[in-house]
């Protein structure tokens, strides 16, 4: 069985370098654009989507015939305090910096910590693929692709390994092993 995972396209928040986790921005219109300028599939029959606009948008387009299966808890990590700003806009505050050299794995102030978005990604993308005897198509987020590749692909590969561009992703063979998701043969799709 083959697993794709694709990121949405671009957001104005995305645009603008901005910590964009579960705001719910739609598609700027550059990347409405490059979505209807990106391969199409209206043959798809079934593709899982995150819950927020820029995911279910970027679905539709390319997908335009796909029935959308929401995964709730496949959503982008919750910033916190963090959301919606930039890296430069905050290079001067403490809690950020202290933030970014503990390489991002302490919880966002009123967000979520590294931890918990793995835990929660790793129990969406297991519970939707258990038991599953087709291809399964996703279109969620950046981060949301980050995890369930470090998580579950081999070779192991570091979290930052797994960057994903607007509207990349990855292709790969799904297997399990003691219940387990194993995603091996991974290529980047364009």
């Amino acid at each position: 069985m083959r697993v794709k995972l694709i990121r949405h396209g671009v957001t104005a928040g995305n645009a603008a370098r901005r910590y964009v986790g579960v705001s719910d921005e739609p598609l700027c219109p550059e990347g409405r654009e490059a979505a209807k300028r990106h391969e199409k599939d209206p043959s798809l029959r079934r593709v899982f989507v995150s819950p927020l606009k820029r995911a279910r948008e970027t679905a539709a387009i390319l997908f335009p015939n796909a029935e959308q299966i929401v995964v709730d808890d496949l959503h982008e990590m919750d910033f916190g305090a963090f959301e919606g700003r930039t890296a430069d806009e905050m290079e001067h505050d403490p809690v950020y910096r202290a933030w970014v050299d503990d390489l991002c794995r302490g919880a966002c102030p009123g967000g979520e910590s590294q931890a918990e978005f793995h835990a929660r990604i790793a129990a969406a993308f297991t519970e939707t693929m258990r038991s599953r005897e087709e291809d399964a198509t996703f279109v969620v987020h950046g981060g949301v692709i980050m995890s369930i590749l470090w998580q579950f692909a081999e070779p192991k590969k570091d979290f930052y390994d797994w960057i994903t561009p607007n509207l990349g992703g990855y292709e790969a063979d799904y297997t399990e092993r003691g219940g387990a998701p194993v995603l091996q043969n991974v290529r980047m799709i364009p």
